[in-house]
């Protein structure tokens, strides 16, 4: 199985992370790409957002955020446990079809720290939904987010 490290986005990261935002895999989920990418700038800001790119080898295959499932307005998430992070994540070109092996590596990581991870594909992300179940997320639970959209409330516990 390939090995697979992480790093801080840097703003040199920022082009790249557009190319990636405007292919069709990425842009039908992440739509919008220009202000996909704006957030993501000024997201590299916020204390409380980690953004990571993952990697296999030298090789950027991945794009991974996240935080304090509870810093942000989600009330589908009401729930979960006050340590819980939620985690949004895209592959690279070079990460299609390992999605959720870069992703369950990271996990691994992440529930070092806390007892509980979340992501929130749309239902109707079959392919997302695979690879997070290949990750080790769980969970049939629909619920409307805070932009009122249906999100499939998947959690990985320690």
């Amino acid at each position: 199985m390939p090995d697979y490290s992480f790093r801080p986005v840097a703003r040199d990261d920022l082009p790249m992370l557009a190319e990636w935002l405007k292919e069709p895999a990425v842009a039908e989920w992440w739509p919008d790409p220009k202000h996909q990418l704006a957030l993501i700038t000024e997201d590299l800001d916020q204390p409380a957002m980690r953004q990571l790119i993952a990697l296999q080898g030298e090789t950027p295959v991945g794009y991974a955020q996240h935080f304090p499932a509870h810093e942000w307005e989600a009330p589908h998430l009401y729930d979960l446990p006050q340590d819980a992070i939620a985690i949004d994540v895209f592959n690279a070109p070079e990460g299609w079809g390992y999605g959720g092996a870069w992703l369950r590596r990271l996990g691994d990581l992440l529930l070092r720290e806390i007892s509980t991870l979340v992501i929130d594909p749309s239902p109707d992300n079959h392919r997302a939904i695979r690879a997070y179940e290949k990750a080790g997320f769980h969970g049939e639970t629909i619920r409307k987010d805070g932009e009122g959209q249906l999100a499939r409330i998947m959690t990985r516990l320690r």
